[in-house]
């Protein structure tokens, strides 16, 4: 008996995804709930695994586009039972010749067909580009889900490995100047090393963060103010309880648990940023307000920008801050967050300084009406706030803040981002709230 394999549903908004890569190959023995494919969609990747023990017939190939609740192949329960019994020995039927063995020059697998390594997950053009290339899938490390080798880590394993030691050639023939029509601009010479370009599908996960993007571009009356803030007393403070507060509560003290209390305080005191434009009942703009603060977080993945959300931080400590930042940030880079982690935030911190980034305009997560850019920590001279008029070298960092100007009006803008900066400059506001 044949059982289907389903793509479960994963929530309101999939309504299909791609299949990332088969984990078990067809005809091999699988036990059930065990892990056969990676499919991805446009928010999360998810594990599929086995119906029943038997035998994996897969029906979809890596990259095709299946709808939720599509059957992507098949366990044969009975075909595994045919595997696990002996089956008898049969003797050549009389007056029939014996079968001639096979010639060993014909059954020698050529570089096309031979085997693939069942230890290393490649994509089929990272196979063909590392076949045509001479390059050992086992030594190149993936980058895809589940580190799966793609084409891109193989032609970077070969620019960054040693070239193989070329024939010995011949003597070169002296060159003879030959008149002609000179050589085209765009054409490029024969002395020029191969140019390759590769394509690849864009993925569902990037296709939906660029929708997203555009569309708030499109939709959105979106405006950036910036403001400096000196880190000198969040810098003292945490290089003074660090150690502590590490041994205590198993985490590092960073400085996203300040930013994330700041941003509180600030919204508390401008709650319209921490609002959204919606639709009534009416299909009429109506705004919608928050007396809780969902703060979402950026995270750079291997597969592009996810957002999960640390929800309820205005009753969270900053350990507990730190822990969930952490939980979060790690599950992301690993593909493992749920839908429901990326989904209902009424405010977004994106921290690019990690990357160096000294400024930028980050764009709004919608239906979010405001994000916090965070930037690089720069050593700059600026007015000695405890000597006027006197200049000194002070830990600066430059702080954005993108909103939307048809809900948030810039004075309101700009006294939210002074209520941060304020906060991080004077860290004793977080414990007094004032």
């Amino acid at each position: 008996m044949a059982i289907d394999i389903v793509i479960p549903a994963v929530g309101e908004s999939v309504t299909s995804g791609v299949v990332a890569g088969w984990r078990k190959k067809d005809g091999e023995r699988v036990e059930r709930d065990e892990v056969v494919m990676d499919f991805e969609t446009d928010k999360i990747t998810m594990e599929i695994t086995a119906p029943a023990a038997g035998v994996l017939h897969p029906s979809a190939k890596e990259g095709d586009q299946v709808p939720i609740g599509g059957v992507v192949g098949k366990v044969d329960e009975a075909a595994a039972a045919r595997q696990a019994a002996p089956a008898p020995e049969k003797s050549p039927a009389k007056g029939l010749p014996e079968p001639k063995p096979a010639d060993p020059l014909r059954t020698l697998p050529t570089a096309e067909s031979a085997p693939e390594d069942p230890g290393v997950r490649a994509t089929p053009l990272a196979r063909k580009l590392a076949q045509e290339m001479g390059v050992d899938l086992s030594k190149v490390e993936g980058s895809g889900a589940g580190k799966r080798v793609r084409e891109q880590d193989v032609v970077a394993f070969a620019k960054g490995s040693k070239p193989s030691p070329a024939a010995p050639q011949a003597p070169a023939r002296p060159q003879v100047q030959v008149s002609g029509p000179p050589r085209a601009s765009g054409t490029p010479s024969p002395h020029q090393g191969v140019r390759g370009v590769t394509r690849e599908r864009m993925s569902p996960l990037r296709q939906r963060v660029a929708a997203r993007l555009v569309e708030a571009q499109h939709t959105a009356a979106m405006l950036t103010t910036f403001n400096e803030c000196d880190m000198s007393g969040v810098m003292a403070l945490r290089a003074r309880y660090k150690d502590g507060f590490e041994k205590k509560h198993g985490v590092g003290l960073g400085f996203m648990s300040f930013f994330v209390r700041a941003v509180v305080s600030a919204l508390r005191a401008f709650p319209m940023v921490n609002a959204s434009i919606v639709r009534d009942e009416n299909d009429q703009p109506a705004i919608e307000k928050h007396d809780f603060c969902d703060i979402a977080i950026a995270v750079a993945s291997p597969k592009g920008l996810v957002v999960p959300v640390i929800r309820g931080c205005e009753a969270l400590s900053m350990a507990q801050i730190e822990l969930a930042v952490k939980d979060v940030g790690a599950r992301a880079r690993e593909g493992r967050l749920t839908l429901e982690e990326m989904q209902g935030g009424t405010f977004t911190i994106t921290n690019g300084g990690v990357f160096g980034s000294l400024m930028s305009t980050p764009i709004l997560n919608p239906p979010q009406s405001a994000i916090l850019g965070m930037h690089t920590i720069k050593n700059r001279a600026v007015e000695d706030p405890a000597n006027p008029g006197h200049a000194a070298i002070r830990p600066m960092m430059y702080l954005a803040l993108s909103y939307d100007h048809r809900l948030i009006d810039g004075a309101e803008a700009v006294r939210f981002l002074v209520r941060v900066k304020e906060c991080i400059e004077s860290p004793e506001r977080l414990l007094l709230d004032a």
